[in-house]
């Protein structure tokens, strides 16, 4: 009974939140607390909540005062430079652009830590995918791509688990799969490419003039210039930047706009102003933000937030903050919190402007910080009532003895759907040492085993239950639906084609 609950469970999360019936927080609170009280959890589900909740405070805390810091060096200008750089570099080819993408959030990935690299990715590209009107989709989408490839590099969180699980070293289990790598990261550049195509063939190539720009403010209603305002954080009067600063001129005009809450706009025209100030809604085709983004702001040269004088201090911090990330000296969170009261003091050094900015970046933190405690709902009722130590121990027996020595293949495949439904840790931790147990019957090491379990990394990384992809989504303002319809299935080729090459060059037997 566990077993075809946990499953359905997944499965009615899944549909929910894909056809749109239901936004992920709502989801992630309403179908698991159902399933948990079908489950037998009874009064006991709080504290199964509270507990999962309870572990993942830090990381809560971690993404809010990220996001925090990340949006301050956006609004002083800190990242001016690089997008005006990836603008040379790149022109307004969205197909180069989305390849761009890919280049960035590949090479921040090496360090192995996910939030770290949407975010610095995120506060890159997207303004310039603002402006030119392409789809958020596609960037959360190669981003979550490229760091699901590259997190099996040896000191990111799951090939340390699997190495720790099964007692094997994890140089043993990476360098071996670098050809698999390396042929999944040319897949990832083949997909983003094929994106940026599409990109282009939708939109051609946009002119980013400031003229054209200009022209698009002109023709904006006051009604949405103070939206835009209000949606910033300025008043009446203050140097709130307008929808047409940061989105192309189709957009700014409303043409392709969509209501607060994502739906289509009923007449050609029609504003997003259900909800002025709170997140914006997108575009339900094209994955657009309207408003409200964490990088409104940036590129815009007359936002009073600006501090070039300051600049050098700000990339020494950010450099600062960075390194000890590598070292882990100190918990990430509070890395985080001393860069942002750090970032305030030196930037904004009176108490108005301070509070002022923290207002700015609320609805940013609190849409990503209240999809993490959401997610605690389902990780709780999951290892609450024993849902996931039922589905592991049915997927062990279901496998029949004659496929023994296929089980480092059959391991691979199941690395998919497993890492993405639950956690990390219940997988190399719960279900990984019976497999390779398992297997071991049939001549088949347990450093083999490792290999095959990380293929799934790419998959895993688009799962709810990891925070950064939650981050990802927020930041860029797109559903999480959208972002599974797109990014689902090239990741599962992604892993397949690895785990191919993986057996091709026999470093994960097959039979």
């Amino acid at each position: 009974m566990l077993v075809i609950l946990g499953y359905l469970m997944i499965a009615t999360f899944m549909v929910l939140i894909m056809t749109k019936r239901l936004s992920p927080m709502l989801a992630l609170i309403m179908v698991p607390t159902i399933f948990g009280l079908f489950a037998g959890a009874g009064l006991g589900i709080g504290d199964m909540v509270i507990e999962a909740i309870g572990d993942l405070a830090p990381t809560a805390a971690l993404l809010m005062f990220a996001i925090m810091y990340f949006g301050l060096m956006i609004d002083v200008g800190l990242f001016d430079p690089l997008v005006r750089f990836i603008l040379r570099v790149t022109g307004n080819d969205p197909a180069k652009i989305v390849l761009g993408t890919a280049l960035l959030a590949g090479a921040v990935s090496l360090d192995g830590d996910g939030s770290t690299t949407f975010i610095v990715t995120t506060a890159a590209m997207l303004p310039i995918y603002l402006k030119l009107g392409m789809s958020p989709v596609v960037l959360t989408c190669v981003a979550g791509l490229a760091n699901g490839t590259l997190n099996i590099v040896p000191w990111g969180g799951p090939t340390v688990r699997a190495a720790a699980a099964l007692n094997v070293a994890p140089s043993d289990i990476f360098v071996p799969l670098v050809p698999s790598l390396i042929t999944g990261l040319v897949i990832v550049f083949v997909f983003a490419w094929l994106m940026g195509l599409r990109e282009r063939r939708r939109l051609g190539t946009v002119e980013l003039g400031g003229s054209v720009l200009a022209a698009a403010a002109e023709k904006m209603s006051p009604l949405s210039r103070e939206l835009a305002t209000a949606a910033r954080g300025g008043g009446p009067g203050k140097a709130g930047v307008g929808v047409s600063m940061f989105t192309s001129p189709t957009v700014a005009l409303g043409l392709r706009g969509g209501r607060a809450d994502g739906s289509r706009a009923d007449a050609p025209g029609e504003r997003a102003i259900d909800n002025p100030g709170g997140p914006a809604g997108t575009d339900s085709e094209n994955g657009t933000p309207m408003s409200g983004t964490l990088a409104d702001t940036m590129l815009d040269p007359t936002r009073e937030t600006l501090r070039p004088k300051l600049i050098w201090f700000n990339f020494a911090l950010t450099v600062v903050v960075m390194v000890l990330l590598v070292l882990d000296l100190f918990p990430l969170a509070y890395v985080f919190m001393v860069g942002v009261a750090v970032a305030l003091l030196i930037n904004f050094p009176k108490v108005k402007q301070q509070s002022a900015e923290i207002v700015a970046h609320a609805p940013s933190i609190v849409g990503v910080v209240s999809m993490v405690f959401a997610a605690g709902v389902l990780i709780g009722v999951l290892n609450g009532t024993g849902m996931v130590d039922a589905m592991a121990q049915w997927l062990v027996q279901v496998i029949p003895n004659e496929m023994g020595p296929y089980l480092a293949v059959i391991t691979g495949l199941l690395s998919l759907p497993l890492t993405f439904f639950m956690s990390n840790d219940a997988f190399y931790f719960g279900i990984l040492p019976v497999l390779a147990q398992s297997a071991a019957a049939f001549g088949i090491e347990p450093v083999e085993m490792a290999r095959a379990s990380v293929i799934g990394q790419p998959v895993h990384l688009q799962s709810p239950l990891v925070p950064a992809i939650l981050l990802l989504v927020s930041l860029a303002n797109v559903n999480l639906g959208d972002h599974h319809k797109k990014v689902l299935w090239r990741a599962a080729v992604v892993s397949v084609v690895m785990l191919v090459v993986a057996v091709v060059v026999g470093v994960i037997p097959f039979g």
